[in-house]
């Protein structure tokens, strides 16, 4: 699509389509306040403006609708909306060996139990032992920490997919 057929789509078309980028119902509506928008640069700045205003319950929110990191069974499921560019996005697990596979999701547990939500990381050319890393090194955070760096990482995910959007 188009920042024109965006710009034009009817406000519950608008909305179902920025939820695929970001699912906070508070970057949503400041996102639809600034409709039209002239191009995707200014577009892309509102995103980021307007994430970097939400708080952690609007990155809780959001975090929701991902899936687990190489968690493939949940993402052809649950997120089928999103799930060809969540697929893209963790293409770095396409291949792994099951012992890493098995300690990612060891990883995602112990994360979930830790903070209270999933593993969020913005896994675009990530390898799958890269995310492990990641993801062991973050098990050591504090939680108010680790919601910031996990917000960082939804930042990232929400530019990417409005720039897939948009092609």
């Amino acid at each position: 699509m188009t920042l024109s057929e965006l710009n034009m789509l009817d406000p519950a078309e608008r909305r179902a389509a920025l939820e695929k980028c970001n699912g906070s119902r508070t970057w949503i509506e400041m996102m639809m306040r600034g409709f039209p928008f002239v191009d995707t640069a200014a577009l892309l700045v509102a995103a980021d403006h307007a994430w970097q205003s939400c708080g952690p319950s609007d990155g809780r929110e959001a975090f929701t609708h991902h899936p687990r990191i190489g968690d493939m069974d949940s993402l052809r499921k649950k997120f089928a909306n999103t799930g060809q560019w969540a697929a893209g996005e963790q293409a770095g697990i396409d291949g792994a060996p099951d012992d890493l596979l098995a300690a990612l999701a060891a990883g995602n547990q112990a994360y979930e139990e830790k903070f209270g939500y999933i593993f969020i990381v913005c896994a675009t050319g990530r390898s799958a032992a890269e995310m492990l890393t990641s993801l062991q090194q973050r098990l050591g955070n504090d939680p108010e920490k680790e919601i910031q760096i996990a917000m960082t990482e939804q930042g990232r995910i929400t530019r990417l997919r409005l720039e897939k959007l948009l092609t």
